[in-house]
């Protein structure tokens, strides 16, 4: 049986108001009452995801920023971060923006403190989030960055992230984790980079896990896992190499296959 539950959260574990079911929560609670454990892996930042975690009740370890930032939450510290050069990821928005025109981007600042920037133009995906607006790009690379974030005002997700793929080459990793959220980060960092740094820390291997996700970004974390579950609301690309395709997060997709594994 799997020891370690790894979790997508934004379409995945929870709901679109940030919920997370009864159900979802109870299922858990059986599967870490058998001996699994469960472990976040999420595109989120640390500092965007820290009061999420306290309020679900996690102690334990997150993987945070699409793999970039190993957090401990009951210490409030990160205990592995990698950070993405500036000049490389200025570079690259210059390359992407030569292949499409005009993109408009955001950064997440490095560090449990660190925020979200947003240059003119930029919509957040997730409005609730919080995030500061700067007067133009320039701002944006003032302190150590995580991640970019890109949007473009005419191209799908799909075709902006096929085209950063086809000009950004070793100068950045190219991600696509949700609606209007295409991503730039440390060039060969995933989440499955950091799955496998949390999962070594627990004692864990690949053979004992199980993860869900709804997002091209979480394929390397099916790759890397025993068993992937696909979400219902899932993207294409992720159902195709899913194992197993559930319910959708609002139908506690999540729950369905945990009662499966961990009957209470």
């Amino acid at each position: 049986m799997y020891a370690l539950i790894a979790t997508d959260l934004d379409g995945t574990l929870l709901r679109g108001d940030d919920s997370l079911s009864g159900r979802t929560r109870s299922a858990l609670a059986d599967a870490m009452a058998s001996g699994a454990r469960h472990l976040v892996v999420t595109g989120r930042p640390a500092p965007r995801v820290r009061p999420l975690l306290r309020t679900l009740g996690s102690t334990g370890l997150a993987v945070c920023g699409q793999g970039a930032q190993l957090y401990d939450i009951g210490a409030d510290r990160l205990l592995w971060s990698v950070t993405l050069d500036r000049d490389l990821a200025g570079t690259a928005l210059e390359k992407i923006e030569a292949e499409v025109g005009q993109v408009y981007a955001a950064v997440d600042q490095d560090g449990v403190d660190g925020r979200t920037l947003i240059e003119p133009g930029y919509r957040m995906p997730h409005p609730h989030l919080p995030s500061v607006p700067v007067r133009g790009r320039d701002d944006l690379w003032r302190e150590p960055i995580s991640k970019v974030l890109l949007r473009h005002a005419r191209l799908s997700d799909d075709e902006l992230a096929a085209a950063a793929r086809r000009v950004v080459g070793s100068l950045a990793t190219v991600t696509m984790s949700g609606p209007g959220t295409v991503e730039l980060q440390p060039y060969g960092v995933t989440k499955a980079t950091g799955l496998d740094m949390a999962a070594q820390r627990l004692g864990l291997s690949p053979a004992q896990t199980i993860a869900f996700g709804d997002m091209p970004n979480d394929i390397p974390m099916f790759a890397w896992s025993a068993y992937g579950v696909a979400m219902a609301n899932a993207h294409s690309e992720l159902r195709a190499v899913a194992d197993e395709v559930t319910l959708s997060n609002e139908e506690d997709g999540i729950a369905v296959v945990l009662e499966r594994l961990f009957p209470g």
